[in-house]
């Protein structure tokens, strides 16, 4: 005869799901926070109801989760000033060692990261969706209840944001053109070279800086390299590394301690983008690599 109580036994099949409910919240909210807070409601939840009355646990743990998703996804869209995601502190830092790195591990990340970026782009319940159904193979059916659509109007729903997720382009690792794109900015940002700095940015370059107060954005490219100008020279040591898949540099002080962490995207031989992490809580986060 077993000693588990009923709550025991409840409490270990929850764990038994945990990650997959984990990673279902992740997809649809595209952050780890986020995520842990619907699967720890989700456990709540589960502990109030009685569990004689459901007849498939798995399935009914997955409603539950995606219902309390899709209330955070509609509470983000009511409050657009509320962060939606927090991707910048879950960067994947790994060394440029080889002339052109086509490692498994980090072109999967970029994948991943850039199919959180076209979510984002999704309404709620396309969202919910296509996370369900495509990633998690969730009947239509049962998402529809979720949603309160019929089954057909949830088919047309996931139809759609499957057109808008198939906008993705695989990455096929840093090529030469784009090391030399950054590697130029680099330098005219030591030499303070404004009208080289000019050249090498978009005109329409976004900046992105994670500091311990905030996100600061920075549009234009005069704008950013006005700023590169002053800041050039801080850092005492740099590595190139990739930072989620794009050609990005690590610098350190003179103790050693992580400075920043700069990611780059380069297209047509210009930089379009720039994200800099110089928030101590932020670095030290991530899984980087000691000083050369």
């Amino acid at each position: 005869m077993s000693d588990t109580s009923p709550t025991d036994l409840m409490a270990e099949t929850f764990e038994a799901q945990r990650d997959r409910l984990r990673a279902v919240a992740h997809r649809m909210l595209g952050s780890h926070a986020d995520a842990e807070d619907v699967v720890q409601e989700a456990w709540l939840r589960l502990s109030r109801q009685d569990t004689a009355t459901i007849h498939n646990l798995a399935g009914w743990l997955t409603t539950v989760v995606g219902r309390i998703s899709l209330d955070v996804l509609r509470s983000r869209q009511a409050r657009p000033e509320a962060p939606y995601h927090d991707g910048l502190s879950e960067l994947v830092v790994t060394l440029d060692d080889s002339p052109a790195p086509e490692d498994d591990a980090v072109l999967a990340d970029s994948v991943g990261l850039a199919l959180l970026v076209v979510l984002e782009s999704l309404g709620p319940s396309e969202r919910l969706a296509f996370v369900l159904h495509d990633l998690f193979a969730v009947p239509f059916d049962e998402i529809g209840q979720i949603l309160g659509k019929s089954t057909a109007a949830t088919k047309m729903l996931a139809s759609r944001a499957r057109r808008k997720v198939r906008t993705i382009e695989r990455p096929t690792g840093v090529g030469r053109e784009q090391r030399e794109v950054v590697q130029a900015f680099l330098a005219a940002a030591r030499r303070g070279d404004f009208e080289e700095l000019l050249r090498v940015l978009d005109p329409e370059v976004r900046l992105t800086v994670d500091t311990p107060s905030g996100v600061v954005v920075t549009l234009g490219a005069t704008q950013v390299a006005a700023g590169a100008q002053l800041s050039a020279g801080a850092a005492t040591q740099g590595r190139t590394v990739l930072v989620n898949g794009l050609p990005g540099l690590i610098s350190w002080r003179e103790d050693g301690t992580p400075l920043s962490v700069l990611a780059f995207t380069v297209v047509d031989g210009r930089i379009t983008d720039i994200t800099i992490v110089i928030d101590p809580a932020k670095l030290a986060l991530m899984d980087l690599p000691d000083p050369a």
